[in-house]
């Protein structure tokens, strides 16, 4: 029976899967949202949420709980000085689980993406009537080199023939 289980169970073994939630965490610290399946995202929300609780505590001994999660001085460092200090007007709900329309293609799975609630702190600073700068424009597929152009009356080489040239002729 499962009474007073509350976590799901995500179809691993219990270490796999709290490895795989941690990771899920880190990244999600990292980069400020990540996109995973729905059941993984509800699972990782609450991690993440009792993380930044952690952060607003600012203790020495919340800090080792959250080390002992995040397993990286950088990211408990970050979570104690850049993201807990966004939050603390804030008594809960730090991170949203949005549905995504997309569903995975391999097996259907539901797709949601995991973001932190608040802004970067670079980006609210801005004026309440200002606009953030655009992005840069990038392509949307990198530039390929385009091939030579031969002159016309060069006669396209076979496939043996442009094989030819690829090695030296051997001097006899």
């Amino acid at each position: 029976m499962r009474h007073a289980k509350h976590n799901q169970r995500l179809s691993r073994p219990s270490e796999h899967r709290e490895a795989m939630l941690h990771t899920l965490v880190k990244s999600l610290l990292e980069h400020g949202q990540i996109r995973t399946t729905y059941a993984r995202a509800k699972e990782a929300q609450r991690l993440a949420d009792r993380l930044v609780t952690l952060g607003k505590e600012g203790s020495i001994h919340s800090r080792r709980r959250a080390f002992r999660v995040l397993q990286n001085r950088t990211l408990v460092k970050q979570l104690f000085a850049d993201i807990a200090p966004r939050f603390v007007d804030t008594p809960g709900g730090y991170t949203r689980v949005m549905r995504l329309a997309t569903l995975r293609r391999g097996d259907g799975a539901q797709q949601a993406l995991l973001a932190l609630s608040r802004l970067p702190a670079r980006q609210s600073v801005l004026g309440a009537g200002a606009k953030p700068e655009p992005a840069p424009k990038t392509p949307a597929t990198p530039e390929r080199p385009q091939p030579k152009k031969t002159e016309k009356s060069e006669k396209p080489k076979g496939f043996f023939e442009g094989l030819r040239g690829l090695w030296p002729k051997k001097k006899s």
